[in-house]
C-alpha cells in the first residue's frame, strides 16, 4: 500500500462526501485522514488515503471525478502526514518557543508550501492570500510571502498560519520585555517575566533563601511553597510575576529575586523575595519599578505591601517610591500604599485599602 494526499472540491450538500468516499473505497482506497475546508466554491476536502502500490495517479484522479470530486490535486504523502493537523500546529507551535527565528520554516512546514520569502516592511502594501501566495505580517517587521502553486490555499489554512504568527508574535513581545540589569558590582541579571516552565528555578530560590528572607515575604514562618501554591504565583489569573535571573560562566540560570504583582480592581498588591546573597544591591527597587509600569498598564491606581514593621530593606525601598502616609499597623505588620502614576482611584473620597 502507498501513502497519497488528495484535495478535491465537492458539492457542499448533504451525502456528496459519501458518493466521493464510496467511489474510493471501490478501488480499496483507505482513508486514514480527512479535513474539511469551507470556501465560496464549494467543500475542499483534504484526504490521506493509503492506495494500492499498483494504483496510479490517473487511477485515483479518475476515481476522484465519477465521486464527484472536481478540481482535484493528487500527490505522494509522506509518513509524517499521519499526523493529524492540530498535533501538527501544536507541534509547530512548540518549535517556535524553542527557536523563535523559525517562523519562516514552521509556516513552510505548516502548509506544505514550496517557499517562503521574507519582504523587508513597506514592500508588500496588501496582506492575504490567494490561490498561489499567502502573505503573512512578521511580528518582527516585514511580511512574509509563502507560495505554492498547488493545491489552491483555502481560508481555513490562512486562518492557522495566522494563528502560527499570533503566537510567534506573543514570543517576539515576552523577548522585547526582557531586559538586563547591571549592578553597581559589574554582575548582570536578567529580567523578563515568569512562565510555568520556572517552578523549579523558583522553587530552588526559596530553598537557597533563609528562614529569615522566607518570613519577611510571606510573613509566616512558611517553607518552600507547595508546587501547586508555586504555579499559582508564577502565572496568576490577574497580576504579573517578575524574576531576576542570573546566568553563571557554565551558561546556566539562576533564579535569584522574584516579585509578584496582584490586582483585584483597581487596587494591586506587591510582594518580593530576594536570595539573601543578592540583598542589598539594588534588585528589590529594579524589580519594583517594573511592577509599578505593570501595574500602571493594568490601570491599578494604588499598590498595597505588607510587610513587617522591622523589614528596613522593604521600608526603605518603599519610600523611595513616595509610599503614601505612615501606613497602617497590626501589631508587627504595616500595610503600605503606593499610588501608581499617571492612575486615578475609582473612588477618589474613600481610597481602596487592603487588609
Amino acid at each position: 500500500m502507498a501513502l497519497w494526499r488528495i484535495r478535491a472540491t465537492v458539492e457542499d450538500r448533504p451525502g456528496y462526501l459519501s458518493v466521493l468516499t464510496a467511489s474510493l473505497a471501490l478501488r480499496s482506497v483507505n482513508i486514514l485522514a480527512v479535513q474539511v475546508h469551507t470556501t465560496e466554491g464549494g467543500a475542499v476536502d483534504d484526504f490521506l488515503v493509503d492506495a494500492p502500490d499498483t494504483m496510479s495517479e490517473q487511477e485515483l484522479q479518475a476515481a476522484i471525478a465519477r465521486g464527484r470530486g472536481r478540481e482535484a490535486f493528487v500527490t505522494r504523502a509522506e509518513a509524517q502526514g499521519l499526523a493529524d493537523q492540530p498535533t501538527r500546529a501544536l507541534a509547530l507551535a512548540g518549535r517556535l518557543v524553542h527557536d523563535p527565528d523559525s517562523l519562516g520554516e514552521a509556516l513552510v512546514t505548516l502548509l506544505d508550501a514550496a517557499e517562503v520569502r521574507w519582504r523587508p516592511e513597506g514592500t508588500v502594501v496588501l496582506h492575504g492570500f490567494d490561490e498561489e501566495r499567502m502573505t503573512l505580517i512578521d511580528p518582527s517587521g516585514g511580511t512574509y510571502e509563502v507560495l505554492r502553486p498547488a493545491p489552491a490555499f483555502t481560508p481555513a489554512e490562512y486562518a492557522r498560519a495566522q494563528a502560527l504568527v499570533e503566537v510567534s508574535g506573543a514570543l517576539v513581545r515576552r523577548a522585547g520585555e526582557q531586559t538586563t540589569l547591571l549592578l553597581p558590582d559589574g554582575a548582570e541579571l536578567l529580567i523578563r517575566a515568569a512562565t510555568g516552565d520556572d517552578v523549579e528555578g523558583v522553587r530552588r530560590l526559596h530553598a537557597r533563601s533563609s528562614m529569615r528572607s522566607r518570613q519577611l515575604r510571606y510573613l509566616s514562618g512558611m517553607q518552600v511553597p507547595s508546587e501547586a501554591r508555586l504555579r499559582r504565583m508564577l502565572e496568576p489569573a490577574n497580576g504579573l510575576t517578575l524574576l531576576a535571573l542570573h546566568v553563571d560562566p557554565a551558561g546556566e540560570e539562576r533564579v535569584v529575586a522574584m516579585a509578584n504583582l496582584l490586582t483585584e480592581g483597581d487596587l494591586g498588591e506587591i510582594a518580593l523575595l530576594v536570595q539573601d546573597a543578592w540583598q542589598r544591591r539594588g534588585i528589590g527597587t529594579a524589580l519594583l519599578r517594573r511592577l509599578t509600569a505593570g501595574a500602571a498598564r493594568m490601570n491599578c491606581s494604588a499598590l498595597v505591601a505588607h510587610t513587617g514593621a522591622d523589614n528596613v530593606a522593604m521600608l526603605r525601598t518603599l519610600r523611595r517610591f513616595g509610599v503614601a502616609g505612615r501606613g497602617e499597623r497590626d501589631g508587627t505588620l504595616l500595610s503600605l500604599t503606593l499610588p501608581v502614576a499617571g492612575n486615578r482611584p475609582a473612588n477618589e473620597e474613600t481610597p481602596a485599602t487592603s487588609g
